[in-house]
């Protein structure tokens, strides 16, 4: 009977193992499918997004290169020339002029954030609610809100200055939320050391932190640059289309993007239209290598 018992219960000990052989070999098997699966999903994710970016700078490329002729630089507009001259210096002047205004005030908003004030206080989670609210809303609730408040309530107008201040308010959560991460980022040995040595507060954010968190500030101010470049729903009713150089802060213009829009939607001009997009392709181009060859010069003196 032992023989018998003990016979038995090695055949079915056998027949587990082997069960259990075979159990894990297919969660091996599984794995390892998933594992492919995965990673071929995601490079055809990434090249399905690099092929539509491609495709998109090739259209414009090619339906907007033969149309740049030097009448496009013409120094003013006319319905002859359709110049974007005056279009493409409005958004130099738009863009100094956004960024003077919102990188103070987004710069030091994330200094108070995470220098100064209290972890997890009220304040601060009532700060960083309304920064992501801020982000959330659509561009042309800020183009209507700064028509009524700086154009018609300030008696500013269609101007330069009304656009600019829109516009700021529109990058300030964008500048304060990549501000904050960048200063997180910051070890707090190097503000413990510098506190070690006798500085202060304020003399340790602004030459330990800051320079250390320079390379992700000025990449947010990057991003900023490419939503003020590429706005038009909110210029449109602050700034105005006006075809000319702003003689003035408080002087209407058309920045790059709302002259394209402009130019498209009357339907005479569509070939400019392109050529006018070409050259707000490379100007964002020009502007982002600028701000990268900053930053990494900006890191290579911190380090």
């Amino acid at each position: 009977m032992r023989k018998r018992f003990f016979s038995s219960f090695l055949k079915k000990f056998r027949f587990g193992s082997k069960l259990m052989d075979v159990f894990y070999r297919f969660l091996s098997w599984f794995s390892k499918v998933k594992y492919y699966a995965l990673r071929f999903l995601v490079w055809v994710a990434a090249a399905i997004t690099f092929l539509v970016l491609i495709f998109i700078i090739a259209y414009i490329l090619f339906n907007g290169t033969p149309h740049i002729t030097p009448s496009l630089f013409s120094l003013k507009y006319n319905s002859r020339n359709v110049s974007l001259f005056p279009a493409l210096v409005t958004t130099v002047l738009t863009v100094l002029s956004s960024l003077l205004i919102a990188v103070p005030f987004g710069i030091s908003t994330a200094i108070f954030l995470v220098e100064y004030a209290k972890r997890g206080s009220r304040a601060v989670k009532l700060i960083r609610v309304t920064a992501e609210t801020l982000s959330g809303i659509p561009s042309i609730v800020y183009g209507l809100f700064g028509m009524l408040f700086f154009v018609t309530f300030l008696h500013w107008g269609f101007s330069l200055l009304a656009g600019s201040f829109t516009l700021s308010i529109m990058i300030l959560p964008l500048i304060i939320r990549t501000t904050e991460e960048s200063l997180k980022a910051v070890p707090d040995s190097f503000r413990e050391g510098s506190f070690g040595l006798g500085a202060g507060r304020l003399r340790t954010v602004f030459r330990v932190v800051l320079p250390s968190a320079m390379p992700g500030i000025l990449a947010g101010i990057i991003l900023s640059i490419g939503r003020i470049v590429g706005e038009t729903a909110a210029l449109i009713y602050t700034a105005g289309t006006v075809a000319k150089i702003p003689e003035n802060p408080l002087a209407s213009g058309r920045t790059l993007a709302v002259h394209m829009w402009a130019l498209s939607s009357e339907g005479l001009y569509t070939s400019q239209a392109y050529a006018t997009a070409v050259i707000l392709l490379l100007v964002v181009i020009l502007i982002n290598a600028l701000s990268a060859y900053t930053a990494r010069k900006i890191a290579k003196n911190s380090a």
